[in-house]
């Protein structure tokens, strides 16, 4: 009859061959589990897609309007998910200027504020400057660029490559693409916006010739006049095709011996749900694009929105138009605060609910749960491996996340 020490030892043989000690029984000086997993793997590139005003019931409507089901858009089979709350220091509803910054900046701050901080005056008083994905891009080498269709100086976009007090000090915005604080500035830079940028340019005794002439960097009027000889092309149109000037934009990046940082945005505000609705379905379409062209295994892309719309899908039957009604409602004069059509129904203002972010490629894993946007600028960062300066101006740039 065998005794209880030899049934012990029986017993602890039996799970050292299984796996199963418990911690306690192993030996000591092991190294933990942990300790020999991975590392995680690091991009070269990274790629921000911005839908501006795209909450999460833009993406449903526009799923529902371009192929009648949901679940449809490229990005909604990205793997990782998250929900980003935008809201600035003071207010719950963001506009696009302290949306952005906070996005690329990691900070926080005020309504009409571009990547400058809270201490900001709107209008009156600069801020603490807020050093940006781009600009940090930038002092380490790597190639940049800056897609919209909106105008290039617009909030979105100039919160990337400028710093000011006021969104819309236009004449004061766009020259700074040419006088970065760090590397040699945005490599390039397509957008829309050029007669109102020119007259408020020309209000500062300045204008598209002199800034060109002063910096040797011509500024083109068209995507089609910037010779493919010139490697970091400035484009100002009357109107931007995106989804052309992003597949350029990315061939000119693609050359980069160190790798590349490229925002694309695309308006999808919902005040007339066609064309927003639409605006996010061709964005989608050439978000499939690009990643066909790119390498996931050093890239990592990110889609996201600055703010939420107020749209909202409350009919609706499959196998029949969702905006039933717009024709009629476009014809009325498409004006007033709010929309009503057969399914849908909008009022014009942005909305303080979270919006989604969606990623893929080396970082992706950062995106999960509930967090502030701040901390997609950690992931971003985190993706590459940099750690941000520090500086009072980056003390809060991590913001949290809650797995």
């Amino acid at each position: 009859m065998m005794t209880l020490r030899r049934l012990t030892a029986l017993a602890l043989s039996a799970a050292l061959a299984l796996g199963a000690v418990p911690a306690a029984a192993q030996d000591a000086g092991a190294p933990p589990a942990a300790a020999s997993a991975e590392a995680p793997a690091r991009a070269r590139n990274v790629i921000l897609f911005l839908a501006d005003a795209a909450g999460v019931p833009t993406l449903s409507a526009a799923s529902l309007m371009a192929y009648g089901e949901p679940l449809r858009l490229h990005v909604q089979t990205w793997p990782h998910l998250g929900l980003s709350e935008t809201s600035p220091v003071d207010d719950f509803v963001s506009d696009s200027a302290n949306g952005m910054s906070a996005i690329v900046t990691g900070v926080k701050t005020r309504n009409g504020v571009i990547s400058q901080g809270p201490d900001a005056v709107r209008g009156r008083t600069d801020g603490t400057p807020t050093k940006t994905l781009l600009e940090y891009a930038e002092q380490r080498g790597l190639l940049t660029g800056v897609v919209t269709n909106m105008a290039i100086t617009d909030a979105t976009p100039a919160a990337n490559y400028a710093h000011a007090n006021d969104r819309s000090k236009w004449g004061e915005i766009f020259p700074q693409a040419f006088t970065p604080r760090f590397g040699d500035g945005v490599d390039v830079l397509f957008g829309a916006g050029r007669d109102e940028i020119g007259e408020q340019l020309a209000a500062r005794g300045s204008g598209f010739d002199a800034l060109s002439a002063a910096h040797d960097r011509p500024i083109y009027a068209a995507l089609d006049a910037a010779p493919a000889s010139n490697l970091r092309p400035v484009v100002v149109a009357d109107e931007m095709d995106v989804h052309a000037a992003t597949l350029r934009a990315l061939d000119l990046l693609q050359r980069s011996p160190t790798g590349y940082f490229l925002v694309v945005e695309w308006d999808a505000h919902t005040d007339d749900p066609r064309r927003g609705l639409q605006n996010m379905v061709d964005l989608d379409r050439l978000i499939a694009e690009v990643q066909a062209r790119v390498d996931l295994s050093d890239t990592l892309l990110l889609f996201t929105a600055d703010h939420s719309f107020a749209l909202q899908v409350d009919g609706g039957r499959r196998g029949q138009p969702l905006l039933e009604g717009y024709d009629a409602w476009k014809a009325s004069g498409g004006e007033g605060e709010i929309v009503r059509l057969e399914n849908v129904v909008v009022n014009d203002t942005h909305t303080a609910e979270e919006v989604p972010v969606l990623a893929i490629g080396p970082g992706a894993e950062g995106v999960r749960g509930y967090f502030p946007n701040t901390r997609l600028f950690g992931v971003m960062m985190d993706a590459w491996g940099w750690t941000a300066d520090a500086t009072p101006s980056n003390e809060v740039r991590r913001g949290s996340s809650r797995p």
